[in-house]
């Protein structure tokens, strides 16, 4: 899988921490990275994370390039704002895409085709080009809307991964838990990983 092109929106539900190690690992899969990332996704980055990635594009490309280490040309940055990103068209469609975590309000926006945002605008190319989409949505409990959202996009062929850690994997650590959500969005990318211990595997090593 490596050199797929892949968009990863980051937007402002809880649980930044997954967005930022599935960026991590898409990049080591190989596969070149184009980030999203919303103000309110922002915000909770620097809240949950403590990760204040400044206010202008060029002070935010450099913060992620310190913190990802890509490899040259393999991540680009782009504002919510910029429409005339070559991901808002059709003819530079990405690979796959992944909003990770999803808000519901982003999750209903890109449900009703809405493109007010590039992310938006991106999941709308995405689904209009018969490309991967996968939503990772971060919120309980839920309601009927968000339900109805989902279940309209899960018939569309979006992917619906939600941010619900299993623990058949012994997990110990919280990096555990968010390991197995990354890893689950990696098997809907069908990216090869080796992020938690699959049910039945009887070669794990017991520490």
């Amino acid at each position: 899988m490596s050199g797929r092109h892949v968009v990863l929106a980051i937007t402002g539900a809880s649980g930044a921490v997954y967005g930022l190690r599935l960026g991590c690992e898409l990049l080591a899969a190989g596969c070149r990275l184009t980030l999203l990332i919303s103000r309110p996704g922002f915000t909770v980055i620097r809240e949950e994370c403590g990760l204040d990635w400044g206010d202008w594009p060029h002070e935010t490309l450099g913060a992620l390039e310190e913190y990802f280490r890509p490899a040259p040309g393999m991540l680009a940055y782009y504002t919510e704002d910029d429409l005339m990103a070559p991901v808002a068209s059709g003819s530079r469609a990405p690979d796959a895409m992944v909003v990770c975590p999803c808000s519901m309000g982003s999750l209903a926006r890109i449900a009703a085709g809405l493109s007010s945002t590039l992310t938006e605008r991106c999941a709308d190319v995405t689904l209009k080009e018969g490309r991967p989409l996968v939503l990772v949505p971060r919120e309980t409990p839920l309601s009927a809307i968000h339900l109805e959202n989902m279940l309209k996009l899960a018939r569309l062929g979006v992917r619906i991964v939600p941010a619900m850690p299993g623990f058949y994997h012994e997990p110990r650590t919280v990096d555990d838990l968010v390991g197995f959500v990354v890893g689950k969005v990696l098997d809907a990318l069908q990216i090869p990983h080796e992020l938690f211990t699959r049910w039945g595997d009887v070669s794990r090593v017991e520490e």
